[in-house]
């Protein structure tokens, strides 16, 4: 007989019984009904329940254990009573009667509750993770993001992609966002950089003519953390030679849609091949994000000039200062009361806003201020156009048009959410498409680069050297889904000419150029063929297959939001010695004051 086991946990059923087996596990759970004691030994796999009573000699050693003490038992499958199966469980039908027991590991007292799945502070779950990821949940998700992970790889090998490494040490970027810098031993004074993305390597490998790249690559970003943002993360990082805007997209839509359709649980998913694309400029105004959720049926409208003269003097003056109007349907909301309006201009406030406007309508009697100032005759007019009802309110965001765009969108989710518009059980996703190539930059007084640098723009050099710089669109296009936005990609700028134009236009000289992207450019010089991908998050995709609502909880070992590690207590201290080696001194910031003054 093995030294631990004959089965797993989740392997034995009523064929087995009479079997002598072996079993070793957790101890998840212990009842005691008088004599009789009841354990759940749990491994990777599953659950069996274990009985000891007088007759057995394990019965004393595993009263005195512990929960999540590690055992090995011996003993004789048993069948349990009619109304003591277990449905739920894969060895519901059976019980092992424990003739013996082995303790490997006798387990103190638990930080955390391991059954139950009781909610418990995130600090604690972290400091003890390997604790934590004992929990059903937990283990659960890890293991559907191994699945997911092992799916998307062969579905991107059985596409024809070849799967690399590239370098995790590497040189610092002055694009993007901030670096983590490890300095160098072997040069005084200078760092290597962690990868924010393969991005130039993965280019260059296009460039050396292996055509069609992926990799499960991990990335690093020093910046501020949020629900669905890790400083480490993982993405399915892909590149094609020879391809259009359309060939990536029919490349990685059978990729996402068929781990969807997998791991959904049931739920529909968007069929490949009719991802919609929605240009920018679009998803701005009608849904005022380029991250929009589709499950959410409701549509902004700009409703500017309806104001343009207007009895309501606020709307008019914006209007007439170069601002918008931007317009947000509540449908159906004429059992809502005053102050689920009054509350939606409240939670406005609070999230910065100076506020939010608002028209009510009730069998087609309009109510509120904007609706008397603008007048009733005004006001149908704007439901007409929009296709509203006499029962359908509406809400009103004004200002300069990035900000009304933001809360219009942000109004939109809230609206949604609590009118119990979303629709359920669903993955919808949608490509963005056709970004603007440059923007203008308010506090620098500067046109400057909109998105990603390194993208082809519409139109190429006759575009760059004819188009007002504003109106120029890149070939660059995020995934996104139920308003997570899952990549970001484009077709690239691989001729050196285009791109000294496009950064000579945001301001960059030819020398600043080539001391910056050397390695890029020169490779260019040589020889590159036309080519695109993206990098969808593997954290963001499991995290939605998993419907959780925190990037966290998908991830086996991850940083709190301070972006510390509290189980191996990093970052940590190190030696005099250590920095040294490096040539590193470290200098303490100014410590403050109460007053807020330095001391």
């Amino acid at each position: 007989m093995h030294a631990y086991r004959t089965h797993n946990c989740a392997a034995l059923n009523k064929d087995a019984v009479g079997e002598t087996v072996r079993l070793s596990g957790w101890i998840h759970r212990k009842r005691d009904h008088g004599g009789v004691l009841f354990v759940d030994l749990r491994d990777h796999y599953g659950i069996t329940q274990v009985v000891a009573d007088e007759d057995s000699p394990a019965l004393e050693i595993l009263d005195s254990l512990k929960l999540e003490s590690v055992i090995t038992i011996d003993g004789e499958v048993k069948a349990r009573d009619a109304e003591a199966v277990n449905p739920n469980l894969p060895t519901g039908e059976i019980e092992v009667f424990a003739r013996s027991v082995t303790v490997q590991s006798k387990a103190e007292e638990l930080p955390l509750p391991v059954a139950g799945e009781q909610e418990y502070p995130e600090d604690i779950r972290l400091k003890y993770r390997f604790v934590d990821l004992r929990r059903e949940t937990m283990h659960r998700n890890i293991m559907l993001r191994n699945q997911v992970i092992t799916s998307l790889r062969r579905r991107m090998t059985d596409q024809g992609f070849s799967e690399f490494q590239t370098p995790i040490l590497g040189a610092s970027s002055p694009e993007g966002a901030r670096d983590y810098l490890v300095p160098s031993r072997l040069h005084p004074g200078r760092f290597y950089a962690l990868p924010q993305a393969p991005q130039m390597f993965k280019q260059l490998l296009m460039v050396a003519g292996f055509d069609r790249y992926f990799q499960i690559a991990p990335c690093f970003r020093d910046e501020d953390l949020r629900a669905d943002r890790s400083p480490e993360f993982y993405q399915l990082d892909f590149e094609m030679s020879f391809v259009t805007q359309e060939d990536v997209f029919q490349a990685i839509e059978p990729v996402l849609a068929g781990v969807f359709e997998e791991f959904s649980g049931g739920k529909s998913v968007t069929p490949a091949g009719e991802f919609p694309r929605i240009p920018y400029a679009e998803a701005m105004l009608k849904y005022g994000t380029d991250k929009p959720d589709l499950r959410n049926p409701i549509l902004i409208s700009d409703v500017s000039s309806h104001f343009e003269k207007s009895g309501f003097g606020i709307f008019e003056k914006i209007v007439g200062s170069g601002g918008v109007v931007r317009a947000i349907p509540a449908p159906n909301t004429n059992e809502k009361s005053r102050k689920f309006f009054d509350e939606m201009n409240d939670w406005a406030r609070r999230e910065g806003y100076s506020g939010l406007g608002y028209v009510t309508r009730k069998q087609g009697e309009f109510g509120g201020p904007i609706a008397k100032n603008h007048g009733p005759e005004n006001m149908q007019k704007i439901y007409d156009e929009l296709g509203l009802g006499e029962n359908d309110g509406l809400f009103f965001a004004a200002g300069k048009e990035k900000e009304a765009a933001k809360l219009a969108g942000a109004a939109r989710t809230r609206v949604g959410e609590q009118l119990e518009l979303i629709e359920p059980d669903c993955f919808k996703f949608c490509w963005i498409v056709d970004f603007p190539m440059f923007e203008y930059d308010e506090d620098l007084k500067k046109v400057d680069f909109s998105h990603n640098p390194f993208s082809m723009p519409q139109g190429e050099m006759e575009a760059l050297e004819s188009k007002d710089p504003l109106e120029i669109l890149a070939w660059q296009y995020d995934i996104v889904c139920n308003g997570y936005e899952l990549s970001s990609g484009a077709i690239r700028n691989h001729r050196p000419d285009i791109m000294y134009k496009a950064f000579e236009i945001a301001g960059y000289s030819k020398e600043e150029v080539d001391a910056n992207f050397s390695g890029m450019i020169e490779a260019f010089k040589l020889g590159a063929p036309p080519h695109g991908g993206s990098a969808p998050g593997i954290d963001r995709i499991v995290m939605l297959l998993a419907d959780e609502p925190n990037i966290r909880e998908v991830i086996a070992f991850p940083l709190n939001q301070r972006a510390q590690d509290l189980m191996m207590g990093a970052p940590s201290m190190v030696s005099a010695r250590q920095l040294r080696d490096v040539h590193i001194r470290t200098v303490e910031p100014p410590k403050t004051a109460p007053d807020g003054e330095k001391a």
